[in-house]
């Protein structure tokens, strides 16, 4: 486990050599981290964290994630998180697991993930645009939207 210091407060990564298993806005990823490998956090992940707050916004994308635990449909709407890259709705989100009626089982997904940051559980709003829930706070989802508002080509 690491623990890197971002303008937005302390980001902490566990891995499993080859990929981040968990990552948190948090001194530590211990709440993430039940059933996940805690080894370490491959170099990559630190570069791209700090490229990422120094303005290159896709610098994430390319880092491995590894998934433990979860249905097979919450590991399908965090790998399709991976891929957004911009703002969607939950029910966007469903609607491109390929499951539109599951929306329900889309925000859960977001609640749900482990690896934040890297899988991007906070480009999901609600339907009227308002933020809707985040793990480490509204401050932090807003801060991160407009981060990469800003930064986004």
């Amino acid at each position: 486990m690491i623990t890197i210091r971002t303008p937005l407060g302390p980001f902490s990564m566990s891995g499993d050599g080859a990929s981040v298993t968990a990552a948190a806005f948090a001194d530590t990823p211990q709440a993430l981290i039940a059933g996940t490998p805690d080894g370490p956090v491959p170099e990559a992940a630190v570069a791209a964290v700090h490229a990422y707050f120094d303005g290159d916004v896709g610098a994430l994308d390319e880092v491995p994630v590894a998934w433990h635990g979860g249905t097979e449909y919450l590991r399908q709407c965090w790998k399709v998180l991976r891929e957004v890259r911009e703002p969607v709705t939950y029910t966007r989100l469903a609607e491109l697991t390929g499951r539109p009626a599951a929306v329900r089982a889309a925000a859960r997904g977001c609640a749900r993930n482990q690896i934040g940051l890297f899988v991007p559980c906070h480009r999901v709003l609600r339907t009227d645009g308002s933020l809707g829930g985040f793990r480490w706070g509204l401050d932090v989802k807003r801060a991160l939207l407009t981060h990469e508002s800003t930064h986004r080509p």
